[in-house]
């Protein structure tokens, strides 16, 4: 007679067909089958060398087959010369002393991690056994057991079991995980929980708790283990924070080592109330009504409502700041008081944080402008905006025009360039292409989070901007001659936006028009006058006076409307005509300008048959008054000497000088002369 295989409860690798109640066999392409330990997973073979698909995949509660004569039932295998193998993978936990018992006709082989530990491998006519004891280790470990029929009757089975009792077992459970301890402050009882452990030996669990600092007690039942993996304990009700403990205890009586301790706190005083929690881009913001009598807070926050609490702070003020808050994301917050003594109350009611950020950030400052043709760059510093900015944050830039800010009236600017330099300042850079030229624009920027939250606006920035338009001509133009030049006045441009002026003379040509020869300069602190410095010989000459904005405009020197003025010069030439003598070898002068502190004239000799006969150098300077030149020294400068200032003349006035070579017998070795204009400064 054929004894069916065990099929409650299993899974079978193929979809069979059912024909007058007999299972067919599994076809080559069947899906896998997962059996989950402590069930087997069967596979049965047409053959004893377990090769090729297997004719059917089952899960298996327990190796105890006895098949008879016959062929595994709903496999339609042969009756003789087939094969079946079990396969387990299990934790042992912390393993131990095992015992292995097979029994098989025919042959059957057992495995540990592909180790044999058990060969029955033979053709018989009667049922075999065999008992192995063996140290399994600790974890996860493999069990494979081989059987074949290769003729006649065929059963098999196989056990596995923990051996117990202080002769054999010396191996303790495994330390509990998962461990939480969570109180329940209506009922005033500790909540425990932990995940049960692996060992087939194990009795039960052990709870354990202490007050802080104190020593462990056994809350638990110690003559019967507890095999549940929860327990609820009812700490003393004082304020006082307890410390819990569980551990494992197989039926030899050994016991694990502990598991990690967690503490919790039995309740005493008001609860905190009030609870409020607001946002931003960094951080939550929490705060709640004070207690009487508190002396700190703890705060505690968890990712869900009965999740595990986890310590943020001790604030001794009714606020706290969490910078550690989850962007976009919920977080359950709580808190408690502390009294002096360490006592501490009930937990306040649980608010939620979202992570949504509804502060305004602050606004930028600093703004300035660089105006040009055509555009306009804005610029702003910002403080504190990097996470914001990291996040999705951004700059509005707006715009009204005329000289203050028009809210009513702003426009948000598009900016053609954006830059962005630094951290903290971060500075921000818009290039706005759109506004009108010519115009006051008054600037302000916003920052914006990246949750759309819009600061204040920054201080408006007031903008003259940039046109192609020269500004109107000068009026008041007036010129003066003076002993060391032209003196030239006007009145000063109402343009909004000069910059400076541009002073141009010439000679006016015989057709008209100018030739304009070069440009006065003569740094002077007067923005309305300028002197125009030159030897006063009595040259008439065209002046031009024009204004020039920021971006470089001015009226063209032959534009009808740009200001000019003719002016002749004084003549203040001597009237009395030098004849040079020769000529001295690198003897040089210098006209010196405004400011300077006087005339001055160098030379230097350095031919021989020129240099040897020289006695002594003469400088003379005209004087209008006697017209005459006249020595500025008594006697001869010494030959050796190459430099002579002439330190008695005065700024505002022109000199005509003099400088002769003496040689010894009196007359001149070389005689040229030099002036300069000594300008005077306005």
């Amino acid at each position: 007679m054929t004894t069916p295989i065990r099929l409650r409860g299993i899974a079978i690798s193929a979809s069979l067909a059912t024909a007058c109640g007999v299972l067919g066999a599994a076809p080559a392409s069947a899906a896998a089958v997962t059996c989950t330990a402590p069930s087997w997973t069967a596979q049965f073979f047409a053959n004893t060398a377990f090769s090729g698909t297997p004719a059917l995949t089952a899960c298996d509660a327990a190796i105890s087959e006895n098949y008879g004569t016959g062929s595994p039932s709903g496999t339609k295998l042969p009756k003789d010369k087939f094969g079946v193998r079990w396969t387990l993978a299990r934790d042992f936990g912390s393993g131990g002393p095992f015992t292995f018992t097979a029994s098989a006709q025919d042959g059957v082989r057992v495995y540990l991690d592909g180790a044999l530990k058990v060969d029955l491998w033979k053709d018989v006519t009667a049922t075999q056994n065999k008992a192995v004891d063996l140290a399994v280790p600790s974890g996860k470990h493999t069990i494979r057991v081989d059987f074949v029929n290769w003729t006649g009757a065929a059963n098999v089975g196989f056990g596995y079991a923990p051996r117990t009792g202080s002769a054999v077992d010396k191996v303790a459970p495994l330390t509990p995980k998962g461990f939480t301890a969570a109180y329940d402050v209506p009922g005033g009882k500790a909540s425990l929980r932990w995940t049960a452990n692996s060992e087939m030996d194990l009795a039960g669990y052990r709870i354990y708790r202490r007050p802080v600092g104190g020593a462990w007690g056994r809350v638990s039942p110690s003559t019967t283990p507890p095999a549940t993996t929860t327990h609820t304990d009812a700490p003393p009700a004082n304020g006082q924070e307890f410390q819990y403990q569980v551990r494992a205890v197989d039926r030899t009586g050994l016991e694990s080592v502990g598991s990690a301790v967690l503490s919790v706190t039995a309740v005493k005083g008001s609860a905190p109330t009030g609870l409020t929690v607001r946002g931003d881009s960094t951080a939550a913001r929490l705060s709640w009504q004070p207690v009487p009598g508190a002396a700190r807070y703890e705060v505690f926050a968890a990712a869900t409502a009965a999740g595990l609490y986890t310590k943020l702070g001790t604030p001794t003020r009714p606020s706290y700041v969490d910078g550690t808050a989850p962007s976009h994301a919920l977080r359950h917050y709580r808190v408690r008081a502390v009294g002096a003594d360490g006592s501490v109350s009930a937990y306040s009611a649980t608010v939620i944080g979202d992570g949504v950020d509804r502060t305004p950030p602050q606004a930028p400052t600093g703004l300035s402008s660089y105006p040009q043709v055509g555009r306009t760059r804005v610029y702003w510093k910002m403080y504190g905006f990097d996470v914001d900015r990291a996040n999705g944050g951004h700059f509005s830039v707006f715009r009204s025009p005329g000289k203050t800010l028009d809210t009513s009236a702003l426009t948000e600017v598009t900016c053609a360039f954006t830059e962005f330099n630094g951290m903290d300042p971060l500075e921000g850079t818009c290039e706005d292409r759109d506004m009108a030229p010519g115009t006051h624009q008054t600037y302000v920027v916003a920052a914006v989070d990246g949750n759309g939250n819009m600061s204040p606006f920054s201080p408006p920035h007031t903008v003259r901007t940039a046109d192609t338009v020269a500004p109107a001509p000068v009026t008041g133009l007036r010129a003066t001659a003076h002993p060391d030049g032209t003196l030239l006045t006007w009145a000063a441009s109402p343009e909004d936006d000069f910059a400076s002026y541009h002073v141009m003379y010439g000679v006016r040509r015989a057709d008209g028009t100018v030739a304009w020869d070069g440009t006065c300069v003569d740094g002077n602190i007067d923005p309305l006058a300028i002197l125009c410095p030159d030897l006063p010989d009595g040259q008439t000459r065209v002046y031009a006076v024009r204004a020039m904005d920021r971006w470089d405009n001015e009226l063209a020197l032959n534009d009808p409307r740009t200001s000019t003025v003719t002016v002749t010069e004084q003549d203040l030439r001597p009237t009395v005509t030098v004849t040079g003598a020769g000529h001295l070898n690198g003897a040089s002068w210098t006209e010196l300008a405004r400011g300077a502190e006087a005339p001055t004239v160098r030379w230097s000799c350095t031919v021989a048959t020129l240099c040897d006969p020289i006695a002594g150098y003469r400088v003379s300077r005209w004087n209008r008054a006697s017209g005459a030149y006249e020595p500025l020294h008594a006697g001869l400068l010494p030959a050796t000497d190459r430099i002579y200032s002439d330190t008695t003349s005065q700024p505002g006035n022109a000199y005509f000088y003099t400088f002769e070579a003496i040689r010894t017998d009196g007359t001149s070795a070389t005689l040229f002369t030099w002036q300069t204009v000594h300008t005077n400064p306005i």
